[in-house]
């Protein structure tokens, strides 16, 4: 029965109201991030020319920002306030729904070094000061430092991180890990192929290069979606995204349907993901 559904589950995951979205070829080539938001508009970014680019689910072309150096984009989750960080600018751009910059914040004239910045909403970001080796909680409305924290652990194979609720995630190059403010190590567990962290909700996500994990607070990390093809994978609250063989798919996953396979995990007699994931 068990190994019914997890066949169950790996069909619905691989078939379900899969599609084709409208982008040709030379829109998806090269493209080295993907992301959606919740209005169905997709965003591409382009690292050989730093470029940026917003669609709507047809494929027109909503918006466009060319870089001179390369940005990392936080996330499209609030579409009205994208947030933007460049090490090698050593700034954080904030653009609107249509990628007209709103903000900028040069990072340079107050501090040293900026190893990564999250923007945990619009008036406070989090900084990764890398010359001082801490964490500083940065109200940029009013250019003050409310806190700062020890951050004793290399800077070198960090790839993303995010602070909810007074905990720090962490993504390296081959491992998830979790903080508290006091850097006590909460939380650990191997991920290959990490890129970058994201909330939904109450829950962390990792989007990695294939698939998708859910960190189940307190409990463990799953695996909620892959597919070993894919060249990008992206996930916004209605569905995932993938880019594989230069084309756009979109697997529209009911709520109601992905939230029961989501929490499976939680009952050791249904723990159909971890066998899909084996």
């Amino acid at each position: 029965m068990k190994i019914f559904t997890a066949l169950f589950i790996f069909i619905f995951c691989t078939l379900s109201a899969q599609r084709v979205l409208p982008f040709d070829t030379l829109r998806i080539k090269e493209v080295r991030d993907l992301f959606a938001d919740d209005y169905g508009n997709i965003y591409l970014y382009k690292n050989k020319d730093f470029s940026f680019t917003k669609y709507d689910s047809v494929g027109k072309q909503l918006g466009k920002l060319m870089f001179t150096v390369p940005f990392r984009v936080q996330g499209v989750q609030n579409p009205l306030s994208i947030a933007l960080f460049s090490e090698n600018a050593q700034e954080m751009k904030f653009v609107d729904q249509n990628l007209n910059e709103i903000q900028k914040i040069d990072f340079k004239q107050k501090f040293t070094f900026i190893k990564h910045a999250y923007a945990e909403d619009l008036q406070q970001i989090w900084l990764l000061d890398e010359s001082t080796k801490r964490l500083l909680q940065y109200n940029f409305r009013n250019d003050t430092t409310i806190n700062s924290y020890p951050f004793d652990a290399s800077f070198d194979d960090l790839i993303d991180l995010l602070v909810y609720e007074n905990k720090v995630y962490i993504l390296t190059k081959n491992q998830f890990k979790i903080y508290n403010l006091k850097f006590e190590k909460l939380y650990e567990a191997p991920v290959e192929n990490g890129k970058r962290l994201r909330r939904e909700n109450e829950f962390v996500l990792i989007v990695a290069q294939n698939s998708v994990f859910k960190y189940i607070p307190d409990k463990e990390l799953v695996k909620i979606f892959e597919d070993p093809d894919v060249q990008i994978v992206e996930k916004n609250s209605l569905a995932y995204f993938e880019i594989k063989g230069n084309k756009l798919y979109l697997y529209n996953l009911e709520n109601q349907k992905d939230s029961k396979k989501q929490t499976a995990p939680e009952t050791p007699k249904n723990d159909t993901e971890k066998q899909w994931m084996n």
